[in-house]
């Protein structure tokens, strides 16, 4: 289900005043823009009583970041390149604590523990640099960024919370990145989700050109 789509300028959007889930990206400065990506926003994301439900009740949630570089062509538009991380939050019961995990590259980078959703809901929010600049051309360019949030099944929770603890498949007994394996993991074997709990967001860019 397509939830939203935002279309953003250079600048930073507001957050809505209903604090309704919104997907926005801000371009770098035009020295910067065959340097540095985008940067990505996801505000309010849980902002929903379903899904805090769902992460109360021990459902992780994913949120799955995609943004790809496209050039405008005159009949058909042509697709570049596309980065792509994750964030994922989960409820820990035993410390009642939120805790909040980025993946990109198959390497975890630990956002926090909150004691209070909104705190992990902030940390959801960070901007965070898309991996993927623009390239010098003389076509027009453009940023589309898509956000996938999946709630993850009661089947799959056993298996996450392995491969948190670095186990390289459920009954196996080795030892393994656990980011390398969320990051494999996520993308195949969890792609199930509870009951359709599952919502997209969409952003896009105006069109640029590089310096």
């Amino acid at each position: 289900m397509l939830a939203l789509a935002v279309f953003v300028t250079a600048g930073a959007a507001p957050v809505s005043a209903q604090a309704r889930p919104t997907l926005s990206l801000e371009l770098p400065a035009d020295s910067l823009l065959t340097r540095h990506g985008p940067l990505v926003r996801a505000a309010n994301m849980l902002a929903g009583e379903r899904i805090r439900e769902l992460i109360n009740a021990g459902f992780p949630a994913r949120f799955h970041f995609r943004v790809e570089l496209w050039s405008a062509g005159r009949f058909f538009d042509d697709f570049q390149q596309a980065g792509e991380f994750d964030v994922l939050v989960r409820f820990l019961p035993a410390e009642k604590m939120y805790e909040v995990t980025q993946i990109q590259n198959d390497r975890a980078f630990p956002l926090g523990k909150f004691t209070a959703v909104t705190d992990a809901e902030r940390a959801i929010a960070r901007p965070n640099a898309a991996p993927v600049a623009a390239r010098r051309m003389s076509k027009a360019q453009y940023y589309q960024a898509t956000l996938t949030v999946e709630a993850l099944s009661a089947k799959d929770i056993d298996e996450v919370t392995r491969w948190l603890q670095g186990d390289v498949e459920p009954g196996m007994t080795g030892r393994a990145n656990p980011a390398s394996i969320l990051s494999r993991g996520f993308r195949t074997a969890l792609s199930r989700v509870l009951g359709g709990e599952k919502t997209e967001y969409e952003a896009t860019t105006p069109r640029f050109h590089t310096p």
